[in-house]
C-alpha cells in the first residue's frame, strides 16, 4: 500500500502517515484534524526536514496547521521525549552571562588564589635570575682586573726571567772560580816556567820543579756558593811513568792521593805531547776553601802543572 490515491477511500484512509512524505502530499494527502490516540498526542508532528534547531520557534509559521507550539505530554505535563529547546518558553539561552566582577573563578567560590600564587612565584624567580646576573657579571669584572694586575710585575717580584735548568747549570760553572799556574801560591822548589808548549795558561806560563819532596801549589779558592760536593780538575803533563801526588783541603789530606797517570803515553820526557787532565771529588764549605797539591814521601811528582777549576757535584768532564 502506498500513499495516494488507490481507489474510493482518502489518501490518509490508506495511509495515516502519508503526509509526512513528499508523493503523499503531492497525492493530496492531509494530517488528521484529531490527531491519534489520547488527546494532544500527535498535534505537533512535522514534515520529514521542516524541524528547526539551534533558533527559536515561531509559532503560528511552524504549525502547519494553526496549533500551538506547546507540546504537552500526557495529562497535561510536558513530554521530555518530544520537547526541544527552542519549544521551550524563552527559547534556548544562546548568549554567554558575563562574569561577576568580583566573583571570578570556577561556580563564583571567589578569586583564583593559584593563580595569583603562580604570578608571584614568577616574579620572584625573575628577581633571583637578574640578580644573579649581576652578580656573575661582578665576578667577571673582578677576575678580569685581578689577571691584569697579576701581569705586571710588584715590587717584591724580580720581572728578569728565570734561567732554564741548562743555562743555571752553565752559569753556576761559570762562576765557579777558575785559575792559572801564575795565580798560584808556590812552595818548596817550585817554580814558573813555559819553556814546554802546550800549556793553556796566560802567557803559557806552568808550574814546574814539582819532583821534590816539599815542593808544592796552593789555591785559595773564593767565591763557592754553598756546601757540598765538588769536582777539582788539574791539567798537567807528564812524559813518564803514572805519577801521584797528595791533595790537601783546607788543611786536611783527601782520603786518596791524586792520580796523574801518564794517560797520552808521552815517552822520553816529550811533556809537549803529555798534556792532560785529571780529577778529584772533595767536599767543599761556602766561602773561601784552600786546596793544596804537594809532593810528599812516597809520591810521584815528576810533572808539569797548567790548571785548576772547580765544578759543582761529582763529574767527570
Amino acid at each position: 500500500m502506498t500513499p495516494g490515491n488507490n481507489g474510493a477511500s482518502t489518501p490518509e484512509d490508506d495511509d495515516p502517515f502519508g503526509y509526512l512524505y513528499a508523493d503523499g502530499q503531492a497525492n493530496g494527502a492531509q494530517p488528521p484534524s484529531g490527531g491519534y490516540g489520547y488527546p494532544n498526542s500527535v498535534n505537533r508532528v512535522r514534515a520529514v526536514g521542516t524541524r528547526p534547531y539551534g533558533q527559536q520557534t515561531q509559532n503560528a509559521q511552524t504549525t502547519p496547521y494553526g496549533q500551538v507550539p506547546q507540546q504537552q505530554g500526557a495529562y497535561s505535563r510536558p513530554n521530555a521525549h518530544y520537547a526541544a529547546p527552542e519549544t521551550l518558553p524563552g527559547g534556548a539561552q544562546t548568549a554567554q552571562q558575563q562574569m561577576p566582577a568580583g566573583g571570578g573563578g570556577r561556580g563564583g567560590r571567589g578569586p583564583n588564589h593559584k593563580g595569583l600564587l603562580i604570578g608571584a612565584i614568577a616574579v620572584v624567580a625573575a628577581v633571583v635570575v637578574g640578580i644573579g646576573v649581576a652578580m656573575l657579571g661582578g665576578d667577571k669584572d673582578k677576575d678580569d682586573a685581578s689577571d691584569e694586575v697579576g701581569t705586571k710585575p710588584t715590587q717584591s717580584q724580580d720581572s728578569k726571567p728565570s734561567p732554564s735548568a741548562s743555562q743555571g747549570g752553565a752559569a753556576s760553572e761559570e762562576e765557579l772560580p777558575k785559575t792559572d799556574a801564575k795565580s798560584l801560591r808556590l812552595g818548596g822548589s817550585a817554580t814558573l816556567a813555559q819553556d814546554v808548549e802546550g800549556a793553556q795558561s796566560d802567557g803559557g806560563i806552568y808550574v814546574g820543579n814539582l819532583n821534590q819532596v816539599g815542593s808544592s801549589v796552593t789555591w785559595t779558592v773564593n767565591g763557592v756558593p754553598k756546601d757540598g760536593a765538588y769536582t777539582v780538575f788539574a791539567r798537567y803533563s807528564t812524559a813518564d811513568e803514572d805519577q801521584e801526588m797528595t791533595l790537601t783541603v783546607n788543611g786536611k789530606p783527601f782520603g786518596n792521593k791524586l792520580n796523574l797517570g801518564n794517560f797520552t803515553h808521552a815517552k822520553d820526557g816529550d811533556f809537549a805531547k803529555g798534556w792532560t787532565k785529571t780529577y778529584a771529588w772533595p767536599t767543599l764549605n761556602k766561602g773561601t776553601n784552600t786546596i793544596t797539591l804537594s809532593c810528599e814521601d812516597g809520591d810521584k811528582c815528576n810533572v808539569l802543572l797548567d790548571q785548576l777549576w772547580l765544578k759543582a757535584g761529582q763529574v767527570k768532564d
